[in-house]
């Protein structure tokens, strides 16, 4: 089985992993996780407890012991899904889940999959594992003749993605945020790694992510991976499997995951022997009102519009509008809409002062979005928006990367997704400011009203937009990037793209 390798190098979880056994030391390790979950959901009847998952090692930790502690099901929606060390070692662990007769179900994008085909469909044909792919036009099953097609006969079709991203375990616990299945999200790329935001959730809040999850699921638009390679379409492809590939593709995965080279066993074993509790959530989460952000697929009932907006879309500008003196955001890509920007125009005349953190031309990894960015930056900037640019190598990544020390000096770049509104409201997910987002592709994300939490993911973003972290927007950062990324974004900015981007 080939896969491809993004970082190269042997996971060391073992220094999280110990300070996390230090904390649960004193619980039993008899005690059920997720029945102290419940107990803490008796405790707090109609509200929901948040922990935010700053870190990227700490958010692969909580998805692990989840995995590895979920009873009845587990409900997945991402984005991207990559073939690295990461989206196997959670492929591997997801199959494990499901031969101790968990429920498994998995919604992924079509856009960016690249599993192959035969290992796709083979793990979509375990009797407990269900997998869809949303709106495949481009991958999945899809041949390049089909593909093509597709682009010049239905472009906005192909261009509306779904970008969400939940966890969904037993119904009870979820994690909701910017990152995707692969390397870069959790701090394992040797070369290019994202400072994300994840928020875990108990609570009341998990039930409606589990009905936006089931709307996506009973979607036409959601196709399993069987009738994509039924061969029923002259254009798609067919693929069969006999029983004994099906069994040799589970052992390769549960081979790769036993490997020290890819997983080493006292991680593992450390990962394991926590005691099968989340309790130090009882000193960690904060409760409160949350509510759930998301999208209905296909994004709207616009289907040849890309100005349509929608639902997550709705909710967000409803928060900015009702902004009284600060509104913080942290999004990978700013693109302003006319609408977005006369948004904004107007709390900055109510004296709601605005500060942006987003990623430079130096850092970013979406030259067609920046090209976006720096058409509108001068007229951003003289609105009266402070705008941070994020270095590829800020001083913060020595605190936010576990094993810094291992990396062979990435670039470190923004993925986080967050609006932080008068320190009171805040929102963490997918959604970025851009058009994409506000029109094309589906989003999700938490809305939480705790100026505890919010101060603190505040302060973060703060942090990140000082002078050892990021360039002021005034300062002219693009003469720090390099001559050939400047070139191709000056060119990118000739193209009429905007909404696209």
């Amino acid at each position: 089985m080939k896969y491809i390798n993004k970082s190269s190098r042997r996971y060391n979880l073992l220094p999280l992993v110990i300070l996390l056994c230090s904390v649960l030391q004193n619980v039993s390790a008899k005690q059920n996780g997720l029945a102290f979950i419940d107990d803490q959901i008796n405790q707090h009847k109609n509200t929901s407890g948040t922990y935010i998952l700053e870190k990227g090692e700490q958010a692969l930790l909580a998805r692990a012991w989840l995995a590895d502690n979920a009873q009845s099901s587990i409900q997945v929606q991402y984005f991207i899904w990559s073939t690295d060390n990461i989206g196997i070692l959670a492929s591997e662990a997801l199959l494990r889940a499901a031969e101790r007769g968990v429920t498994v179900k998995i919604i992924v994008d079509d856009l960016l999959i690249d599993a192959p085909d035969k290992y796709l469909l083979a793990l979509a044909l375990h009797p407990n594992i269900d997998i869809k792919i949303y709106n495949p036009k481009h991958s999945v099953g899809t041949s390049f003749f089909k593909r093509i097609v597709n682009i010049f006969s239905d472009f906005r079709s192909v261009n509306q993605r779904m970008h969400d991203k939940t966890f969904i375990v037993d119904g009870k616990v979820a994690i909701t945020g910017g990152r995707n299945m692969a390397d870069e999200y959790f701090d394992y790329n040797q070369e290019y790694n994202f400072r994300d935001r994840d928020a875990l959730v108990i609570g009341d809040v998990v039930i409606n992510m589990q009905k936006s999850f089931n709307l996506f699921w009973d979607s036409k638009l959601s196709v399993s991976v069987q009738k994509r390679f039924d061969g029923n379409d002259v254009f798609s492809k067919s693929v069969n499997l006999e029983k004994r590939m099906v069994q040799s593709v589970y052992d390769e995965l549960h081979k790769y995951a036993q490997s020290d080279e890819n997983f080493e066993d006292e991680v593992k074993n450390a990962i394991n022997n926590i005691p099968s509790s989340f309790k130090f959530l009882s000193d960690k989460l904060v409760w409160g009102n949350v509510s759930f952000v998301s999208d209905i697929p296909g994004k709207n009932n616009k289907y040849k519009s890309f100005n349509a907006g929608g639902k997550s879309s709705r909710s967000l500008a409803s928060l900015v509008k009702k902004a009284k003196a600060s509104i913080i955001i942290q999004s990978p890509y700013l693109v302003l809409s006319d609408k977005a920007y006369e948004l904004f125009l107007s709390a900055i005349k109510r004296g709601v002062k605005i500060t942006i953190s987003t990623n430079s031309l130096a850092s970013t990894d979406n030259l067609q979005a920046f090209s976006g960015y720096r058409n509108q930056r001068e007229n951003i900037l003289h609105a009266g928006i402070k705008v941070y640019e994020y270095k590829p190598s800020p001083k913060i990544q020595l605190d936010l990367l576990e094993r810094y020390s291992k990396l062979t000096k990435p670039t470190f770049a923004l993925h986080a997704k967050s609006m932080v509104i008068d320190s009171k409201v805040l929102y963490i997910g997918t959604y970025n400011l851009d058009p994409r987002s506000e029109n094309l592709n589906t989003e999700v994300g938490v809305v939480i009203e705790n100026s505890q939490l919010a101060q603190k993911v505040s302060a973060e973003i703060i942090k990140d937009t000082q002078k050892d972290n990021s360039w002021s927007a005034s300062e002219n950062p693009d003469q720090y990037a390099s001559f050939s990324k400047r070139i191709k974004v000056f060119f990118y900015q000739l193209l009429p793209i905007k909404a696209v981007l």
